[in-house]
């Protein structure tokens, strides 16, 4: 195939080790990244969480709300892609350890503050703490991944979702009954996570003198294909993340108010609700990756994608049993994508990570912060129900999967 410049040039290209002589410790690390993606996503799910204690304390509509998630998502979609592009070429061992510091500040921020715009700050620095620690330790669990692309991902991506999954029950239990302030408990997730962070930044700094300063580059099974090839795939991948985030949107951000003003639920019940749906999710991404390596990418994505729209389209319509139920299978299904989408688009771009990690990472903060703001809008103007009705056909744009290549045949030729 012909290479561009999309792919590593020959002469900074290193060699790793096989997949089955990968060292013990990279495991230790993969599982190290995986535990500080839950505390770093716990603390990020603590904030759409919290959302109906700050819509009573600041008499904030449905707006204002949206307008949060877009501020943490749209700082955490600018600078991620410009964070992997960086490290890809200049590696720091420690920029994990200074995004969760910077998450930390965000954190206690959000605990004091006495003012909506304050709010909106604090949502700022904690989207910049995980603009800085997504990418690179996405490239990083990739790394440490022996060959088992999908596998690592998976594992990386799963503490991420049990963290988003543990968040609102954290709030149930600890904030909601006993005001903001008590947010400053959770100072203790992000300093935990500089801990362990900083074990990591010392294996990273090891790899790094091993490979004389330059970044190791993980074994790649095939090398790149042309521009013009890339692009149309590229392009559908980022159609699906839209039907992808803009639905989790939705169900993040508003399910809470939509089984309050629906079914009659309390607040902390909701959060209940809202666990199981993100506790589903983060089994569904555990699922994902392993199957990919194993079937390939594309039979995962129309699972994943097309495959949630039955559920999708029936839950406007189900009772709270059903309504628990179904969005179970919606977030464990739906959440065994982004594996796989991800690790397509590094096989598309090989030597990239940061970069297409820090994009996709980027493209899902904006498109879920967005989507926020939008959805936000459209509930004041029409109601939760409706937004709720008009997401469920969004899984529908999974049919665009027919178009995507499959890459295990390209690479069987």
């Amino acid at each position: 195939m012909p290479k561009t410049d999309l792919t590593v040039p020959q002469a900074e290209a290193r060699p790793s080790l096989p997949s089955n002589e990968a060292p013990v410790s990279a495991l230790g690390i993969l599982f190290a990244l995986s535990f500080c993606h839950l505390l770093n996503d716990a603390i990020q799910g603590l904030i759409p969480a919290i959302y109906p204690l700050l819509k009573d304390s600041f008499k904030l509509n449905f707006t204002q709300i949206g307008l949060i998630t877009l501020t943490f998502h749209i700082v955490g979609s600018v600078f991620q892609p410009l964070v992997g592009l960086y490290t890809d070429k200049y590696p720091k061992p420690y920029s994990l350890v200074c995004g969760m510091g910077v998450t930390l500040c965000g954190l206690i921020l959000l605990a004091l503050a006495p003012t909506y715009p304050v709010v909106l700050l604090a949502a700022g620095l904690v989207g910049l703490g995980s603009a800085v620690f997504h990418p690179e330790s996405s490239r990083m669990a990739r790394l440490a991944s022996g060959g088992k692309h999908g596998f690592a991902q998976s594992l990386f991506q799963v503490g991420g979702n049990a963290g988003t999954a543990l968040g609102p029950l954290l709030a149930a239990g600890i904030i909601v009954p006993h005001g903001q302030r008590h947010i400053l408990w959770f100072s203790a997730l992000a300093l935990t996570g500089v801990i362990l962070l900083s074990h990591v930044g010392r294996w990273s700094q090891r790899r790094l003198a091993e490979t004389g300063g330059r970044s190791p580059r993980p074994d790649e099974r095939r090398e790149g294909v042309s521009a013009a090839k890339v692009a149309l795939p590229l392009f559908i991948l980022l159609l699906l993340m839209f039907s992808k985030f803009i639905y989790l949107a939705s169900m993040t951000n508003y399910y809470t108010f939509y089984l309050m003003h629906r079914f009659g639920v309390s607040v902390q019940q909701s959060q209940v609700f809202l666990f199981l749906f993100l506790g589903a999710g983060a089994a569904g991404t555990l699922a994902g990756g392993p199957l990919g390596d194993r079937i390939g990418r594309k039979p995962v994505l129309w699972l994943s994608i097309l495959g949630i729209a039955p559920f999708t389209l029936i839950l406007p319509y189900a009772n709270l049993l059903w309504t628990a139920v179904l969005s179970m299978f919606i977030g464990a299904i739906m959440s065994s994508a982004f594996p796989a989408i991800l690790v397509y688009a590094t096989e598309l771009v090989p030597g990239k990570v940061g970069l297409i990690a820090g994009m996709f990472f980027g493209l899902a903060f904006g498109l879920a912060g967005i989507g926020s703001a939008v959805l936000g809008k459209l509930a004041d103007a029409t109601s939760i129900e409706f937004v709720v009705f008009a997401c469920s056909f969004l899984p529908l744009i999974g049919l665009l999967t027919w178009f995507l290549p499959d890459l295990r045949k390209r690479d069987a030729e």
